[in-house]
């Protein structure tokens, strides 16, 4: 069997794009599609396709869980909105608007955010074995009397 086959699966991330602030991204769908926005703020420049009413161009503001149907050919800028020495970068998905209107009613109101779930329950998970490694890899000088020997020379300094 080859070494691939015994890699783990492993699931993305919630929001598989990030933007950092200080910077832009421009986005061209040749398809409508969908931006959800996971975590952060963006300001969002929407042009519109040649034939489009002018109300549906313009600046746009999303939070979390918002998401803003753009249409096949339109021209979107992001840019996320952080506070002054916020470094936190902005989540969103950038999904194709033709595969969420096949999907049914129970998928997206339901399995997806289940999924969105998991993958947090995940990343707790994940987060908390790390903390308790810590905590233990400290358990030695948490214990009186299990710290570390002093050389002669250290223990003259204090």
């Amino acid at each position: 069997m080859s070494p691939a086959h015994f890699a783990p699966s492993r699931r993305p991330a919630i929001g598989a794009w990030r933007l950092h602030p200080g910077h832009a991204m421009t986005l061209r769908p040749k398809q409508g599609a969908l931006l959800r926005v996971f975590c952060g703020r963006v300001w969002v420049t929407l042009g519109q396709p040649a034939g489009a009413t002018p109300q549906s161009a313009g600046d746009r503001f999303l939070g979390p869980g918002e998401v803003l149907a753009v249409p096949a050919g339109a021209r979107m800028v992001l840019e996320p909105i952080a506070a002054p020495g916020d470094a936190a970068p902005v989540h969103f998905d950038w999904t194709d608007a033709s595969a969420v209107a096949r999907t049914g009613r129970f998928q997206r109101e339901v399995l997806l955010p289940l999924r969105e779930l998991g993958a947090a329950l995940g990343h707790v998970a994940v987060a908390t074995a790390r903390v308790l490694r810590g905590l233990f890899g400290y358990g030695e000088f948490l214990v009186p009397g299990r710290g570390r020997v002093l050389s002669p020379l250290e223990s003259l300094r204090s």
